[in-house]
């Protein structure tokens, strides 16, 4: 192997076959003419991506010890690697495309909000996560870990958990389980003021999440519209929808 794993850069590579044909199979039921992989790495997942007939691929890699050996090994990979962070770069593609990735658990949450950030474009995300964060990723409304990053993610995707990756499936063998996930497009998002409206919304009311709705969310809302028993819940009570409407009541 003539590339090093760097901790600073989240890396766990895949080394189990199956579970890589697993997780490129979880594409399957989705219709996309590009693709866009995170975080290539070894390789791993992209040798079977690259088997995907009829598809313009690209692969998007900050690490230049990676690129080099990607490149050395994947011929056809020439001029399709993207040699910046995905929290960085542009839009891959101007036209739609689907998303995969065994995305570095440092940044993973950075890389949800990238790809809310590219939504108009986005066809099917398939991700791994680390299975907490994909579990929070896919938790409904009443959950323990249902929060911020739950709703604004399923503001625009519905979030599906698919399987458990086990730490054995990698070198190195994390300390954590593993968990992939799907993102696909809501035909129709919840109607709300602004998504700046709905950001700042989500996130104050589970900066306190512990607290009533109203304590938490006071200096969005006037005296007047507070009295609604709505806001004697907590944030983790409420659904996407439910805080969607409210910005239309925000000061």
């Amino acid at each position: 192997m003539e590339y090093r794993l760097k901790k600073s850069l989240g890396q766990h590579f895949l080394h189990d076959d199956q579970m890589c044909r697993k997780i490129v199979a979880a594409l399957e039921p989705h219709s996309f003419e590009r693709l866009v992989e995170v975080g290539p790495g070894g390789g791993a997942l992209t040798r079977y991506l690259l088997q995907l007939p009829g598809i313009d691929f690209k692969a998007i890699e900050i690490d230049d010890e990676k690129v080099a050996w990607l490149l050395r090994t994947y011929p056809a990979l020439q001029g399709r690697i993207v040699h910046e962070s995905v929290l960085d770069t542009a839009a891959p593609f101007d036209a739609p495309f689907a998303l995969i990735g065994n995305f570095p658990y440092n940044i993973s949450t950075e890389i949800v909000f990238r790809v809310i950030e590219w939504k108009a474009l986005i066809q099917v995300v398939v991700g791994m996560f680390q299975k907490e964060v994909a579990q929070r990723l896919a938790a409904p409304p009443g959950s323990k870990v249902y929060g911020v990053t739950s709703v604004l993610t399923q503001a625009f995707f519905e979030v599906k958990y698919l399987f458990d990756v086990p730490p054995g499936c990698f070198t190195p063998p994390p300390k954590v389980m593993s968990g992939v996930i799907s993102l696909t497009p809501l035909a129709q998002p919840p109607a709300m003021r602004s998504e700046a409206h709905f950001k700042r919304l989500v996130k104050a009311a589970f900066n306190q999440r512990r607290k009533q709705l109203r304590n938490a969310v006071r200096p969005l809302f006037s005296a007047e519209e507070l009295q609604d028993e709505l806001f004697n819940q907590r944030a983790e009570q409420l659904s996407v929808a439910d805080f969607a409407a409210l910005t239309y009541r925000m000061l």
